[in-house]
């Protein structure tokens, strides 16, 4: 659906994009991550077609967004950061607007209905935007990106300015979406991130450092991945108990955390999964467990990890990929190339 083949961009003599590469199949629903100033927005910027590459291909669908934009241009809807509203408008009349310069062929009434319903904002579809709370100019910006049922979503920042409720019920209208449509979500609430994308890409200084499932991720930079169980129990008699289990390597008391219940670590040989049987074990002997918890790193961890690491090479190397090939730097595009007018980069 989307590929991405060789992509750069250069600011003048600054390269602010290096050689990227990846493709997204129809359904996935994907992390789009880095550090502010990585290149994420030139990136997404490029794949909407609001800017132009220096070098490399993009296409939609198999659409080239440079050779042939209108038609790629279509299968996609985009939702930046700062929703394009006109605020002088009533939603309505602005997603009206935004149907017919979309030049959509369903039928309208139906279609921005069903849109409206789609975000919860049919309630306040007379209402001035400028008169709406940042939460739905947010949910306005969000149904503008899905007029004409584009096979492509690109999200950047979709919860901004949302309260907890309203964050949950767009996460599950991307989970919805997701079934049906190809989705780049940005967000820098990387919680979000994880409750809804399985990949994740990670791009760093311009150049992608990551792009695996989310727990691929974690299993390649976790140094152990050792289990913490809270159990009611006698300690000594749970200890001895949980060293029986198959797949076990050690066991290490952690102490007395609640009334009656106690913590205790876990090691599992290497590439064992031991979860069910401690916990049938624990069972077993009629004890109570409280909480089983994983000591593999969340999404915020790996995502420090990687984008704190001392360069872009070393991060690759900590997930086990080095790239054999020329790094790319600046210095190679600045004669071969023609320089461009600087455009703002994130």
């Amino acid at each position: 659906m989307i590929e991405v083949t060789g992509l750069s961009k250069r600011y003048g003599t600054f390269l602010a994009v290096k050689n990227v590469n990846f493709s997204i199949e129809k359904g996935e629903v994907v992390g789009f991550l880095g550090p502010n100033g990585a290149g994420k927005s030139t990136i997404m910027n490029i794949l909407t077609g609001y800017l132009s590459l220096t070098q490399g291909k993009v296409t939609i669908d198999g659409f080239d967004i440079a050779e042939n934009p209108e038609a790629a241009k279509k299968r996609i809807g985009y939702l930046p950061e700062l929703p394009p509203l006109y605020t002088d408008m009533k939603v309505r009349e602005y997603l009206n607007f935004i149907y017919d310069l979309k030049k959509v062929k369903f039928p309208k009434k139906p279609h921005i209905d069903e849109i409206m319903r789609l975000v919860n904002i049919n309630h306040v579809e007379n209402r001035l935007i400028r008169n709406l709370s940042k939460g739905y100019r947010q949910r306005v910006g969000f149904a503008q990106a899905l007029i004409g049922n584009p096979d492509v979503l690109i999200l950047d920042e979709p919860t901004v300015g949302l309260d907890p409720q309203q964050i949950i019920e767009i996460r599950n209208l991307i989970t919805r979406l997701g079934k049906n449509h190809t989705i780049i979500l940005s967000s820098h609430i990387l919680s979000e991130i994880q409750a809804v994308c399985d990949r994740i890409i990670i791009i760093n200084y311009g150049e992608i450092i990551a792009d695996d499932l989310q727990d691929n991720l974690s299993e390649k930079l976790s140094t152990e991945h050792s289990l913490v169980a809270r159990v009611i129990c006698d300690e000594r008699d749970m200890l001895a108990t949980l060293k029986t289990v198959k797949g076990v390597k050690d066991v290490v008391a952690l102490g007395k955390k609640e009334n009656g219940a106690y913590d205790f670590e876990i090691i599992p040989e290497e590439g064992a999964d031991v979860r069910a049987g401690v916990s049938g074990r624990i069972a077993d002997r009629k004890k109570q467990l409280l909480a089983l918890t994983s000591s593999r790193l969340t999404l915020e961890q790996v995502f420090l990890k990687l984008t704190q690491a001392s360069s872009n090479e070393e991060a690759r190397k900590m997930l086990g990929f080095v790239d054999d090939e020329k790094t790319t730097t600046s210095e190679d595009f600045i004669i071969e190339m023609p320089t461009e007018d600087k455009e703002g980069e994130e």
